[in-house]
């Protein structure tokens, strides 16, 4: 149900948009989600948080200069365990609860893992955590 009214209002506000700004107003937000995802050291946090370099980990945060221009995005780790917290109080997460996070894998650079994306051979577009289905009873 929540699907499709998120759907409906994506498109209600697609249409509104088309109506008072023309064409180029919605061409412009989608040319802008694929520029987003680009080659530039911010869209790297996609890659570091989803994208499996060690088995043996979920996913990553990063503990960076560039989550003060990212709204701490990178503590994602911490943001999975406590989402709802804002993503300017997940830094005290960690500062709280060392003993949970420093032993995990993180980065300290975007750029060192789109660069890693690249050169290392064992991870690709398919270097996702794959989960088996729950049996529900």
């Amino acid at each position: 149900v929540w699907e499709f009214i998120n759907f409906s209002v994506q498109i209600a506000l697609d249409v509104s948009m088309v109506y008072f700004w023309g064409w180029k107003s919605l061409a412009y937000l989608i040319l802008a989600t694929f520029v987003g995802g680009g080659m530039h050291p911010m869209a790297g946090h996609f890659i570091s948080e989803h994208y499996v370099f060690n088995p043996e980990q979920e996913t990553y945060s990063y503990y960076g200069p560039l989550n003060l221009l990212t709204w701490h995005v990178g503590y994602h780790n911490e943001h999975h365990d406590f989402p709802r917290i804002p993503g300017n109080k997940l830094h005290k997460v960690k500062e709280i609860a060392p003993e949970y996070y420093d032993s995990l894998s993180h980065y300290k650079s975007w750029s060192q893992v789109i660069y890693m994306y690249i050169m290392d051979r064992t991870v690709g577009p398919y270097s996702r955590m794959k989960r088996k289905p729950s049996k529900t009873e």
